[in-house]
């Protein structure tokens, strides 16, 4: 599968919360050779998950996510792994639509709180999600989820801070994703199983399209 070359794609700027509702997944994807990243995107895409985080993890990453934007119109790339303020100004330069960090620090709150595109810090207690909520972000990742409660401490967090909407990753995976998805403070799950080593190295792009349709039904029955 190759995705038809287009000039970069003008999206309207969503929210923070809005991107995480668009799938009930979030591909966390890590990108060693950027020649693979349009066929990627382009194969989550047609399996309907169009919200992608290609973190910053590999020096392949920015030019990952510069392909994408300019040859994919139907996804809406951002940066993970988002650590600094210079991190989130080169994923910018780059082309992405959003920010994506494992914690929070006074400097990246700074540099991400007033910005023109949507940023999600994580957190992983109610004191970090207290200090992200008085810096102004509803919106926040919850790592690593598993590792430092996952599902008691979201419903424990819902109930003093009903405002906030998570994406929980660090340990989510096919068969406790619902779990997730069920809690009324849960936006959209992380993980990286959309996006199996094997089939990226083999580039079977039938078979990651097929694993996006699967988490598309992971999502809860209105």
């Amino acid at each position: 599968m190759t995705a038809t070359p287009a000039k970069t794609s003008t999206h309207a700027t969503l929210s923070a919360g809005e991107l995480l509702r668009t799938g009930p997944v979030l591909p966390v994807i890590v990108i060693h050779d950027a020649s693979v990243a349009v066929d990627l995107a382009a194969a989550l895409v047609a399996g309907g998950i169009r919200t992608l985080e290609v973190t910053l993890r590999t020096p392949a990453a920015l030019q990952a996510i510069r392909q994408i934007r300019d040859r994919v119109p139907g996804a809406l790339v951002g940066a993970g792994t988002v650590l600094t303020p210079q991190d989130w100004q080169r994923a910018q330069d780059a082309g992405s639509l959003f920010g994506i960090s494992p914690g929070l620090t006074p400097a990246l709150l700074a540099a991400t709180r007033d910005g023109p595109l949507p940023f999600v810090p994580g957190v992983s207690t109610a004191s970090e999600a207290m200090i992200a909520l008085e810096a102004g972000f509803t919106a926040l990742k919850l790592f690593p989820a598993e590792a430092v409660g996952g599902r008691a401490l979201l419903k424990s967090l819902h109930g003093p801070l009903p405002q906030l909407l998570f994406c929980p990753t660090g340990g989510i995976n096919p068969a406790n994703a619902a779990s997730y998805l069920a809690l009324p403070n849960v936006a959209c799950v992380g993980g990286s199983w959309l996006v199996p080593d094997a089939a990226l190295a083999a580039r079977d792009w039938d078979a990651i399209t097929a694993l996006a349709r699967e988490a598309l039904a992971l999502r809860p029955s209105a």
